[in-house]
């Protein structure tokens, strides 16, 4: 049975306890006010760096501090309201996890939101998987350009988190940087979603592959392989990415790609 299953299916003695305990417990109507410690039918999957746990606690965050992400700037706008609804319907959510992730995403936007309780806990709970809080960091600032542009708020906001998470600013800057190349690539512009261009142009290539134009031939194969590492599904589900973003993930490693061949080609490597 998956995480959502074990969840709903009584087991709610994995109880992170702690900020993310409390915000997923008013998102499923429960109160998990106990740690895990003493609870019948916890298991090493629930224990501390268990799959299962980690799924739950990525889940919870992503969509919490999304929608403080969201309302950074004051107010949430429809963009920022439909990104949150593409990335659920990118994880094919049942109707039940649909409608916790909007919950999850209105306790974000709520005032009195314990943000930095979140993030420490989340940081913990991923046990330094540096690639799985790197590909959560990559969905929050997609959030933050949902209406096209990035406020100073919001920048604020997502440096602060970085920050929390032990993300540099150089790392934040670069992953930045990938998210813009990817919106040009995929139309999606000023809050106007357009058609896919058939290509990545040159230059949103090496920004996607996070390299300048004057690496070598070698340094091109040695970023590409990094970033397919990083962003392959499978091994991101091994570290606690949650199943469900599986094709989130593929749609990654399928950009890297095309760009890594838009690269090639215009070097003509082989």
């Amino acid at each position: 049975m998956s995480w959502w299953g074990k969840l709903v299916g009584g087991a709610f003695g994995f109880m992170l306890g702690g900020a993310l305990g409390a915000v997923l417990g008013a998102a499923l109507g429960h109160k998990f006010d106990k740690g895990l410690e003493g609870m019948p039918g916890g298991g090493a999957e629930w224990g501390a760096g268990g799959r299962e746990r980690v799924q739950t606690a990525f889940f919870t965050a992503t969509f919490s501090v999304m929608g403080r992400v969201a309302k950074a700037d004051g107010h949430v706008s429809p963009d920022e309201i439909r990104l949150a609804q593409a990335v659920m319907e990118q994880m094919s959510l049942s109707e039940e996890m649909r409608q916790t992730a909007i919950r999850l995403f209105n306790e974000g936007k709520a005032d009195g939101f314990p943000l930095d309780e979140v993030l420490e806990q989340f940081r913990v709970e991923c046990h330094r998987r540096s690639t799985l809080i790197q590909m959560f960091m990559e969905i929050q600032i997609q959030a933050a350009y949902a209406d096209g542009r990035m406020d100073a708020k919001e920048e604020s906001l997502l440096l602060h988190i970085c920050a929390r998470l032990n993300i540099s600013e150089f790392t934040f800057r670069q992953l930045e940087k990938m998210i813009r190349a990817e919106r040009h690539y995929t139309g999606a512009g000023e809050g106007r979603r357009q058609a896919p261009r058939e290509r990545f142009s040159l230059d949103d290539a090496y920004a996607i592959l996070n390299i300048g134009a004057d690496v070598t031939d070698k340094e091109v194969k040695r970023a590409y392989r990094r970033l397919m590492s990083q962003h392959h599904p499978d091994k991101l589900v091994s570290k606690g990415l949650p199943e469900e973003m599986m094709k989130m993930a593929a749609a990654k490693t399928d950009e890297i790609r095309k760009a890594y061949e838009r690269v090639k080609e215009a070097r003509g490597m082989r």
